[in-house]
């Protein structure tokens, strides 16, 4: 699967191909996320209640449930949409961060094993953990962390693995 556009937090090089680009399964968000929606949907209603019936000190903490809610699920999904796994013809990358960036990348020829956990409820809403273990190293180096479609990920991976190893044998 190729893409038209590359992130801006990488470049790609002439030889190297994006073949597969993913965030975190919406689960990530974490419970308190839907939490929040519902709690500030509440919120604008305590506002528009007090607001009608002259009931200021509800319109105010209405106010500042609404405010603090919508925050609080922003910033989850601030750090939700900015955290993205790549896999590309020739390395992996993991980025995290809003304000700060941290990007760990790993050239597929590194790795030497790859494990893929999924437990019962990631195998019921899709999501599962993608772990890289690199040559000289016991622990794992780098984790995708509840990747959708968990499966793909880990074939797509596999079949990358594949070409790089064939490509050495053939050097």
């Amino acid at each position: 699967m190729a893409f038209s556009t590359t992130p801006d937090w990488f470049h790609i090089s002439d030889d190297e191909e994006l073949v597969w680009e993913s965030r975190p399964h919406p689960i990530e968000l974490g419970p308190g996320f839907p939490i929040a929606v519902i709690t500030a949907i509440a919120g604008v209603g305590v506002t528009a209640w007090g607001l009608t019936d002259g009931g200021t000190l509800a319109a105010i903490l209405g106010a500042v449930l609404v405010v603090g809610c919508v925050a609080f699920a922003g910033i989850r999904y601030l750090f939700w949409t900015n955290t993205r796994y790549v896999i590309t013809s020739t390395e992996l990358y993991k980025k995290r961060g809003v304000i700060s960036r941290d990007v760990t990348q790993f050239r597929l020829e590194r790795v030497q094993n790859t494990s893929l956990n999924q437990s019962m409820l990631g195998r019921a809403l899709g999501y599962g953990d993608l772990t890289v273990f690199t040559a000289g190293s016991g622990d794992p180096e780098l984790t995708f962390e509840h990747v959708p479609r968990p499966e793909r990920a880990s074939s797509i991976l596999s079949d990358q693995l594949a070409a790089v190893a064939s490509d050495e044998s053939a050097v």
